[in-house]
């Protein structure tokens, strides 16, 4: 079979609209159905539900009391008490019960006197008609519309039902969305458990569990199909199995880009229409949206890629809107807060992007750091608290530019963040896990963009916090120098996290026999470095050129990686055969280490933020014991001073800077 090329791309809402409305006027949208009250929880009305009974169905007491008739106290006064005989002319009630014949109010137990007798109340104040009566039909009148079309059913909705006695609802049937996963290579999830993928000849199927999950929130119902090899006749038979299955739309997930092994852009086209193969917006460019026809019907199909995050992007972008549009009902829309970039966001002209970004609030300004925009990238979702869209016709976002951002989560959690920008260690993971535990109002936000990086975005303003590990060469003392520098006149708290232990990253046995730096510039090595301003890129040029060994002669010196994990991971997945990182990294991954030193791995805290409740959280966690005892087990690291003020600088008139 030929290569189906990328239509013409079409925007994503262009792309959404035209294909929706193709579905309204050829397709058939699910039916009503009755579903007991019980079941019905959001489940969406299909038409209005009228109340069958009023609620309450009668008038009762809404105050524990007695019943009377108010015009008869309307001459009771301190002056001139009124004297009412128990059961003939007020009678005791109690809140909720029915209000005897010809009553129609309630005086409150403390508001009368009981006579010694027991047969006569005093009032000395009147009421007047209906004071503390629930009167009938109060809450809702038979007949009366209750719950309107297009409602999703919530706890408080049946609620209301169940008072109306509306024990039966009619609402939308639950669209069957039919998920078929495409792909020679994938294996069932819970197969690859235990299962060695570092051959990459098999993956996990994960994407079906993730669209169930985001069908469900929306009101369809998912069901699986078996996963299908890259064959045009097996994807072929796999959609007619769905449609025999009674599917109201069909998920093709991947083989839908322009390679040798991508079918389902043909296979489709075959068998019924593609309406868009190819959207101008990143993660998601390969969708594709079709039609297929099934037992003189036709329904709804889409392509969506097998990267996860396009996946879900496209799923939320054509998917979620088409169930809403079935049950009548608008797609939810996300709460957007005004956020900054902290650096320039690039973006291709002509295709919308949407990049997820982490998010903190510095004094009253929310900032929003990039996290990896690769459209395999899942854990960058889960991560993620916000999606910033770039329109198709933008080249990107200026650093500091004001624009909105989607939620992902709820602001109480962003609000409650500290944000750490700056070098990477594995024990910030450790410090936010314990935070929120200890203290869940707060968290730990961190980027890794290297501790020069940490220092700057600090001096702008950018973040709470900054992790650093920067050796002045001339006096051997770390951080303090590289301060003075990048922030003058803003005084700062240097606070020891950890002492660490640097060293080499080699495969397990090092095969290569490799024991120093010189070893680098073997013809039969490749390394893997960290990014420019990390400190441990400052390290390692630093012991290079005391051992008078040029960059240029190590192969691999240009290709860089973020964190201390995708160095170790590099050399795991043999892309290299050394990298330089700490400790705990090798160890976390089962790799050898080659150790170089100890180096102090510091945080630095503007002095304004000290007296934080998040810093002070903060500051109890790294001085716990149970801290110390888990960075410890870690591997590779020193806790005598973590959490300790080692260095203030500028702190205070007349202290040394």
């Amino acid at each position: 079979m030929s290569h189906h090329k990328f239509l013409k791309l079409q925007t994503p809402d262009e792309a959404r609209d035209a294909w929706l409305e193709r579905i309204e006027s050829e397709c058939s949208a699910p039916g009503p159905e009755f579903v007991p009250l019980a079941q019905s929880l959001r489940r969406v009305t299909a038409a209005p539900i009228a109340a069958r009974r009023s609620s309450p169905a009668f008038h009762g007491a809404a105050m524990d009391g007695f019943a009377v008739l108010a015009e008869k106290t309307f001459t009771a006064s301190t002056r001139k008490p009124l004297r009412l005989e128990i059961n003939k002319d007020a009678f005791r009630i109690n809140t909720g019960r029915p209000m005897p014949e010809n009553t129609n109010a309630v005086v409150m137990i403390e508001n009368v006197n009981i006579g010694d007798d027991g047969r006569f109340v005093t009032l000395e104040q009147a009421v007047f008609p209906w004071q503390h009566v629930r009167k009938a039909g109060e809450d809702m009148v038979e007949t009366e519309i209750i719950l309107a079309p297009g409602t999703s059913i919530g706890p408080y909705e049946i609620g209301a039902l169940a008072a109306a006695g509306a024990l039966e609802v009619e609402v939308f049937r639950q669209p069957l969305v039919c998920i078929i996963p495409s792909g020679s290579d994938l294996e069932k999830l819970e197969d690859c458990v235990e299962a060695d993928l570092r051959s990459g000849r098999k993956l996990p199927e994960f994407n079906s569990l993730v669209f169930s999950e985001l069908i469900g929130e929306a009101g369809g119902k998912p069901l699986v199909m078996p996963i299908v090899e890259d064959d045009p006749q097996a994807v072929a038979q796999a959609i007619e199995n769905a449609a025999k299955a009674g599917a109201d739309l069909i998920i093709l997930n991947a083989g839908t880009s322009a390679g040798s092994r991508d079918f389902s852009a043909e296979v489709i086209d075959r068998m019924g229409e593609v309406t868009a193969h190819g959207v101008a917006m990143m993660p998601g460019k390969p969708t594709v949206l079709g039609l297929v026809p099934s037992a003189g019907k036709k329904i709804p199909i889409i392509g969506a890629p097998g990267y996860p995050v396009s996946a879900v992007l496209s799923l939320e972008k054509f998917v979620v809107p088409l169930l809403a549009a079935w049950q009548k009902r608008l797609p939810p829309q996300a709460e957007t807060v005004e956020v900054h970039p902290c650096n320039p966001m690039p973006s291709k002209p002509g295709m919308e992007e949407h990049v997820r970004v982490k998010l903190g609030s510095v004094n009253g300004k929310t900032f929003a750091i990039p996290l990896p925009r690769g459209a395999g990238t899942v854990n960058s979702l889960s991560r993620a608290d916000a999606i910033i869209t770039i329109p198709a016709a933008c080249e990107g976002l200026n650093a500091d530019e004001k624009v909105r951002a989607s939620l992902l989560k709820p602001w109480q959690q962003i609000e409650g963040a500290l944000l750490a920008i700056g070098s990477h260690d594995n024990t910030l993971d450790l410090v936010d896990s314990m935070l929120r535990r200890k203290f869940p109002r707060f968290r730990l936000t961190s980027a890794h963009v290297g501790s020069l990086g940490g220092l700057l975005a600090l001096g702008r303003g950018n973040c709470h916090l900054a992790g650093s590990h920067l050796l002045d060469p001339e006096t051997g003392i770390y951080n303090q120098a590289a301060i003075r520098t990048h922030l003058k006149g803003r005084p700062v708290n240097l606070v020891r996290l950890v002492e660490r232990e640097q060293g080499l990253i080699v495969a397990p046995g090092n095969p290569l026999g490799i024991s120093n730096f010189a070893d680098l510039a073997r013809d039969d090595v490749r390394f893997i470095n960290r990014q420019k301003g990390s400190g441990t890129r400052m390290l390692l040029d630093y012991q290079l050129a005391q051992a008078g060994i040029s960059p240029t002669s190590i192969a691999g010196y240009k290709d860089e990686e973020y964190t201390h994990m995708t160095v170790a991971s590099a050399v795991l997945s043999g892309r290299a055969n050394v990298g330089m990182g700490v400790r705990a990294a090798a160890n976390a991954l089962g790799l050898e280490f080659i150790p170089v030193g100890m180096e102090n791995y510091d945080l630095v805290i503007p002095g304004e933020f000290m007296e934080d409740e998040r810093i002070r959280a903060l500051l109890r966690v790294i001085r716990s014991d149970e801290f110390k005892k888990a960075a410890l087990a870690m591997g590779g690291y020193g806790v005598e001073n973590s959490g300790e003020i080692i260095w203030e600088h500028g702190v205070q008139q007349g202290m040394s800077s």
